[in-house]
């Protein structure tokens, strides 16, 4: 019953997306209103058959229905209730009819939020959110149907990816990195919507700037909860191994992060129209691209999924959207001439310049790396290994150059700035980080790279919080506020700008966790007999013995360690070896101390069956937390950006209004 309705469902919904698509045109076409109406019925109609499909795929994993292909392959009798559910979106079946279950709920809320703001474009956008609901609506009912049967039906299942039960991560990670892809075909259809439709105005920018802030911000979640999954599971103490189907879910947060930039020169001063449009399609065609890289079977990788008959659909999409997309802007060049010049190489519209191009550089090395390999063998037949040498030596002095950028690029006035504006907007802080990265020099920082990377991070942590300060020392002047009072009013009046700037200061926490966690880890490996220890920095680690004992799912060894700091006890840690009968090598379980300071990292690497001795591997990190926390003060910032400013700036009835209105905008 459940495969035969989930079937139902799907290809119900393939019909209505294709009947939204032929009626929407028509209605397009001979200026029917009721037929564009009824092509937004359809997406709310697909939006529900899908949710229908989620819900009986999710009845028939926590009913174990083996019957069904999807869940024998996942689930399993004595799999976890919790990792029963996440299962869904444990392999490529279920991934893509989660993947459509969050393009029809983004697409119900356009149509609900956009319809009424945006009569005349959300017809040519119905047709474009439909169009991409039925290619993944396609892939659902024929090469990769989630409610396909088998028989006989066996009696148990074999349980979900082992690594994809050992960490609740798992119930974030993935669907945030979704939800960002999803998110990103919002602005894609707008801009296409203005290129059908030749209404290249402000209005679509507009219109895409929250819904892309959205998109961006859910790839920043799945990226960096993403990390955290890597660092507490797969037990080699890092959080991002440049491995392909991470780099592919970095790429649209790289040019995503170029056209939040670029949007706002357009608004300011009306330059780089066709170039954002540009960013939106290269974008979008980027998510889709993360998705082939990921479900096409063509990378070995701890993320990818196995072969599948769905790669060359991807491809082809892929080519269809890039193709048809660049023809239109071409086609309409001509009203996507800029309507201002640069007039100064010292501006901020510049520095928002050079920080995309540098953004972009970054993302094209990031897919050079990561094509290179499948094309050397494609070529020569020889694989090719790309690794983290590569991406280190050409990504972080460009790493380091959007650092500097992100401090002085936003604090530059428009147009031109001054010599005296800048000397009194950065001396202060100039000489602060100075003397700041003299202090890391005296402290023991060595090497070109750890000095500037600690130097502009704490140069991009002082011009925030001064741009804060200064901010609500105004405020306070005018209307006699307190501090904080006046600093929470200011930010609600300007939640873009200091919502970004808030971004910026988790990006330079997150650049001080990465600098120090990698320049100055400690690593050691040794097999110890119960009493014996390690010596790692100021850390004893003590092994005291071996416990073992049967879970419902899987066999347990854990080791039982006691740590020291200056013979003083700090704690015990248990990091573990977990056998699974369906896997023949065991997964390893970590176990961390975090602290502000520094991470003690535990890997139990091996063990004597009889409990005599153990081999652990050991680490410190230095400020790993900083990374964590940086990644959530992004996410923060974020949000608040997305959030609706004051009435004045939401009743703004141009674009030049609501500009002139921007706090900090000299």
């Amino acid at each position: 019953m459940i495969a035969t309705l989930g079937r139902f469902s799907i290809w119900f919904a393939l019909a209505i997306a294709v009947y939204g698509v032929c009626v929407s045109i028509l209605g397009i076409r001979r200026h029917r209103p009721a037929l564009i109406e009824s092509a937004q019925g359809a997406i709310v109609s697909i939006f529900g058959l899908s949710s229908f499909a989620v819900l009986l795929m999710e009845a028939g994993l926590v009913g174990h229905d083996f019957s069904l292909e999807y869940v024998a392959r996942n689930a399993s009798l004595d799999t976890p209730v919790f990792y029963t559910i996440i299962a869904l979106w444990g392999a490529l079946e279920g991934s893509i009819l989660l993947w459509i279950w969050l393009l029809g709920l983004m697409s119900v809320l356009a149509v609900m939020i956009e319809s009424k703001r945006q009569r005349e474009l959300m017809p040519y956008v119905t047709v474009v959110l439909l169009c991409i609901s039925a290619f993944f609506l396609f892939l659902a009912a024929f090469p990769a149907s989630p409610f396909t049967t088998i028989s006989p039906v066996p009696p148990d299942g074999r349980g979900p990816n082992p690594l994809l039960q050992n960490h609740p991560l798992m119930a974030v990670h993935p669907p945030g990195l979704y939800a960002g892809y999803v998110g990103w075909a919002i602005p894609y259809a707008f801009g296409m919507a203005a290129l059908i439709s030749g209404r290249l105005g402000e209005t679509w920018i507009r219109t895409v700037r929250r819904w892309s802030l959205v998109a961006w911000g859910f790839l920043t979640i799945g990226i960096i909860v993403g990390g955290r999954w890597s660092y507490e599971v797969l037990g080699w103490g890092g959080y991002w191994a440049w491995d392909p189907v991470e780099n592919a879910s970095l790429l649209p947060w790289l040019t995503g992060t170029a056209f939040l930039h670029t949007i706002m020169i357009q608004e300011r001063r009306k330059m780089l129209k066709f170039w954002n449009v540009a960013l939106v399609i290269i974008t979008f065609a980027l998510t889709i691209f993360g998705t082939f890289l990921t479900r096409s079977g063509i990378l070995s990788s701890v993320h990818a999924f196995s072969d599948s008959g769905v790669g060359p659909l991807f491809l082809g999409f892929i080519g269809v959207v890039l193709f048809l997309s660049f023809s239109l802007l071409v086609y309409r060049s001509d009203k996507l001439q800029a309507e201002g010049d640069l007039d100064s190489l010292v501006s901020r519209e510049s520095a928002f310049l050079v920080n995309n191009l540098l953004l972009l550089g970054f993302a094209f090395s990031v897919l050079l790396g990561t094509l290179f390999p499948l094309l050397s063998e494609a070529v020569r037949g020889v694989k090719v290994s790309v690794g983290e040498p590569f991406f280190n030596t050409v990504n972080v002095p460009i790493g380091l150059s959007l650092i500097f950028l992100m401090a002085i690029g936003p604090l530059i006035a428009w147009q031109h700035a001054s010599i005296e504006s800048l000397r009194r907007t950065f001396a202060g802080p100039l000489c602060l980080s100075i003397m700041g990265t003299g202090i890391c020099w005296f402290f023991g920082v060595r090497g070109l790279y750890p000095l500037l990377a600690f130097g502009l991070s704490l140069f991009t942590v002082i011009t925030v919080c001064q741009e804060f300060v200064n901010g609500a020392r105004t405020r306070r002047r005018k209307t006699g506020e307190g501090y904080l009072t006046a600093l929470s009013k200011l930010t609600s009046r300007g939640r873009r700008r200091y919502g970004g700037l808030i971004v910026h200061l988790g990006v330079a926490f997150l650049v001080i966790g990465i600098t120090a966690s990698s320049v100055f880890k400690l690593e050691q490996e040794v097999t110890l007999k119960p009493g014996e220890s390690l010596q790692l920095g100021r850390y004893q680690v003590r092994f005291d013995d071996l416990s073992a004992w049967q879970e419902p799912h899987r066999f347990v060894v854990q080791g039982n360690f006691t740590i020291f700091n200056s013979n003083h006890k700090v704690a015990e840690m248990r990091p573990a070896k977990r056998f699974y009968p369906t896997e023949q090598q065991p997964i390893g379980t970590v176990d961390v101390r975090s602290t502000m300071r520094e991470d003690l990292y535990l890997v139990l690497s091996s063990f004597a069956k009889d409990g005599t001795s153990a081999t652990v591997k050991a680490l410190v990190r230095p400020l790993m937390m900083w990374i964590w926390v940086g990644g959530w003060i992004m996410i923060l910032g974020s949000l608040i950006a997305i959030w609706p400013d004051r009435r004045r700036a939401l009743a703004a009835d141009s674009v030049e209004e609501y500009v002139a209105w921007q706090p900090g905008r000299s």
